[in-house]
């Protein structure tokens, strides 16, 4: 899709990824919706964007909500007319083995990280199929893909994440909704230290040769720039190189 002049809503916009995701498409021409729990942090990244002389709107939005959710979406079409593209992005993680995972927290990212994004897939798809299309990129995770201990609760949202979009993927091509996942990997974000860390020395595992302790892999900046690449090219599945 060319999102020059497109509506796009990014939840989790303000910090990390979802911030420097909302700022690049902004330079790119996107009318740019951004929403998380944080009314001051989302002011400071619509403000920096204003500033630039691009087009933000900033509706705090519980994404564990579902009437607020609802009230988002509705809220950003009766704004600008249309929503064209969402990127689900907020989420949070939990370290813990699997055996001492703390069921609440458990419940609680289950209902972020994976019923946020349903929640919003449902309230915008019967605009997008109105519309007569539009473009739904679900923020995912390379750990969907791996084994990687003490993050068993997190990475099981993002795998049950990824059959959620692949099989939306397949129901929605006829009313021309692309469905989209995006795999990043380690980001040099605040993701980590938000995290809900019952035992401090618990942390994710990973093999040797990727220690927790080494520099991170990516920006949110380059994170941000394949998330873009991936609104235009609307794959099945966007990997970070």
């Amino acid at each position: 899709m060319d999102i020059l002049n497109k509506v796009v809503i990014i939840t989790g916009a303000s910090e990390g990824i979802g911030e420097a995701t909302a700022k690049l498409f902004a330079t790119h021409g996107a009318q740019v919706v951004l929403t998380a729990r944080s009314v001051d942090k989302l002011n400071t990244v619509v403000e920096a964007i204003t500033a630039a002389g691009g087009t933000a709107i900033a509706i705090p939005t519980d994404m564990r909500d579902q009437t607020a959710v609802g009230a988002m979406i509705e809220a950003a079409q009766k704004h600008f007319g249309h929503v064209d593209i969402l990127i689900n992005n907020a989420g949070q993680s939990v370290y813990a083995p699997i055996e001492h995972i703390n069921v609440e927290q458990y419940q609680q990212i289950i209902e972020l990280n994976l019923f946020g994004v349903l929640y919003a897939m449902q309230a915008v798809i019967p605009l997008m199929r109105t519309q007569g299309g539009g473009v739904i990129i679900n923020i995912s995770s390379n750990v969907s893909k791996m084994a990687i201990p003490n993050i068993g609760a997190y990475a099981s949202t993002k795998y049950a994440l990824n059959g959620l979009s692949l099989t939306a993927r397949a129901e929605l091509a006829p009313d021309n909704i692309r469905v989209c996942l995006m795999h990043p990997g380690r980001t040099s974000t605040d993701f980590g230290k938000n995290a809900m860390i019952s035992n401090p020395t618990i942390r994710p595992n990973f093999p040797p040769g990727s220690a927790a302790g080494a520099p991170p892999v990516d920006t949110a900046e380059m994170v941000a720039a394949k998330i873009l690449e991936a609104a235009q090219n609307e794959p099945v599945e966007q990997f970070m190189n």
